[in-house]
Parts: C-alpha cells; structure tokens; sequence
C-alpha cells in the first residue's frame, strides 16, 4: 500500500503541473489587462509610465512561459504572491477565508450522509412501495431546482416574511458581545439557511445512488444465502449488504474535497458569506490572477488528494482490492 501511495504521490505532480499550465496560460491570453483590472478598468488612472513599471514589478512584461516558471517556483513554497485588489499575500488571505467554507461544508457532508444513507437503504428494502415512490419523486425534484432560486426563495419566506433566521452572513454584528452558548446559537442560525441550499442537490443524489447500490447488492448470491440461514434482516443488511455497498458512496466521498471552494461560490455570494467561495467570485469578476490560480491550484491539490484518499477507503473497505 505505501508502495501504491507514493507512486501515485508522483503521479499527480506531473498531473497538477499539467492543469496549473493550462489554468495559467488561459487567464494569460484572456483578453483584458491586469493592471487596468487593479484600477477596476479605468485606464485612463495610470499613466504610460506607472503601467510599464506596474507590469515590470508584478512581472507581466516577461514572456509567458518565463512566468510560468517563476510562478511554478513560487507555488512549490506555497508563494501564490499577492493579491492584485488587496494588494496581501494570497495564502494570508485564503488562511482567513477557509475556516467559515471549511465548516459550511463540513455541516454540508453531515446533513448530506446523516439524512441520505438511511432514506437510500429503506427505499431500497421497500423497493417499488409507497415510500420508495414518494421520496424518488422528490428527490427528483429536488436535485432539478436551480440553487439561486432556492436560495432567493428561503430567504423571502424565512428571512424576510416571517423573520426567523438572519438574512447574510454567518456571524451577527454583536456576535463578540454574546456569550459562548449565545454564539454557538448565532452561528447555527446563520447556517441553516446556506447549508440547506448547499446540501438538497447531494442529498437527492446521494439517496438514488445510495438505493442503487443497495439494490444490486440485495441481489447478490450471498445476501440470499444469509436470509436462507434465517438471519435478521438488521444483520444481513448492516453486516453484508451495507458494508459491501459501500464503494460508490466512497467515490462520493473522494469527489467531495474540490467542492470545498467550487460548491461554495453561488451561496457564499447569494449570503454575502466571506468565505473561499465568495473570495474566489470577486477574484474572476475582479481579474485577481494571483488569486485565481492560487484557489485553482488549491482545487486541484484537494482532487487528488480526494482521488487518493478514496482509493485508499476501497482497500479498507473491501480486502480483497489490492495495489501494487
């Protein structure tokens, strides 16, 4: 196993070179200038002079490749240089906003599992009744509705018609004010909206994918053996059928770690919630290309950290997975 870890550890540097290159040379070639992006598209507000030497200080004068390697350079430190707009470091800033995304999805992986695996194994015990039927067609619904609208439409009904939960943010303005039990209920107040919104699209997904899995399992030879030798439903289905129904919901798992800034984006902005998602908004609208590839390359590092971590769970799960 340590053998497959490290070998697939050398793998993904070449891979993560490869969309670091792609990423760099398209916000390269973008049409636009990045110095009329740091004076938000004025270009009359630096003369010829201050241009040049702005693009002399941040580089943007050397060729593209020549650029590429520096910033490579840089990346392998953890340099992802400063920002264009906020003119700091981008680790410095990103060390700010991860904790709030950090836990967003880390409530949103909760909900997710906690609610989706029990409803996926008892639509798949009552395969074809009335309960299977009923939550396919909402989960079905569900995963069609646009996260926008859904979130536009919580907060009109929660937020502004009946005034139960806070409309923005994540924290109140005298949230230093309360005490340690008063902030806790501050901050979950403030998450139920976004994380609600963050999680009914995986929920319906993970369901269906949760009562497949189930259901081909069911039929297999040796879940037929157990209910023949009279064992309790509860055992055949938490020893047997669960645990080797377990490899898509692993695959599930893995895919979950790039969401951490992508699955975040629309939400973060739509509660004005300052976190890696809404960071990486106003990087693109802003033109910030050192914080757009440094939350690119974060991205990529956290996909194949999740591809490893997920084939790493298939060994544990299922002995009979090997790797050389």
């Amino acid at each position: 196993m340590l053998k497959y870890i490290l070998k697939r550890i050398l793998i993904s540097i070449p891979t993560l070179l490869g969309i670091t290159l792609i990423t760099f040379f398209i916000m390269r070639l973008a049409p636009g200038d990045p110095v009329q992006a740091m004076s938000g598209g004025m270009a009359t507000k630096y003369s010829k002079d201050a241009h040049d030497k702005f693009m002399t200080y941040y580089g943007f004068d050397k060729p593209l490749i020549v650029q590429y390697g520096i910033w490579v350079g840089k990346m392998a430190v953890l340099d992802f240089g400063d920002s264009l707009m906020e003119k700091r470091p981008v680790m410095e800033i990103v060390a700010e906003k991860i904790p709030v995304t950090l836990y967003l999805n880390i409530m949103e992986i909760i909900v997710i599992f906690l609610i989706s695996i029990p409803i996926g194994i008892r639509s798949a015990v009552k395969r074809d009744g009335l309960f299977d039927k009923s939550t396919g067609v909402l989960f079905f619904v569900l995963y069609s509705l646009f996260v926008p609208w859904v979130a536009i439409f919580l907060i009109s009904i929660f937020s502004i018609k009946l005034n139960l939960l806070p409309l923005s943010g994540i924290v109140s303005e005298d949230f230093e004010y309360l005490p340690f039990f008063g902030k806790i209920w501050d901050v979950v107040r403030h998450s139920i909206l976004p994380v609600t919104v963050m999680s009914y699209s995986g929920l319906a997904f993970l369901t269906r994918i949760t009562r497949g899995s189930i259901l081909e399992v069911l039929g297999q030879e040796y879940i037929i053996t157990a209910k023949s030798k009279g064992l309790p439903r509860s055992m055949v289905m938490r020893k047997h059928a669960f645990s080797n129904a377990l490899i898509p919901l692993i695959t599930i798992f893995g895919a979950i770690l790039p969401t951490l800034i992508s699955g975040s984006v629309i939400v973060e902005e739509i509660f004005q919630i300052d976190g890696m998602g809404r960071l990486f908004f106003r990087a693109v609208t802003s033109r910030d290309w050192f914080v757009i590839m440094g939350l690119t390359t974060i991205s990529a590092i956290l996909t194949l950290i999740g591809l490893l971590l997920s084939d790493i769970m298939y060994a544990i799960v299922d002995p009979r997975i090997k790797y050389e």
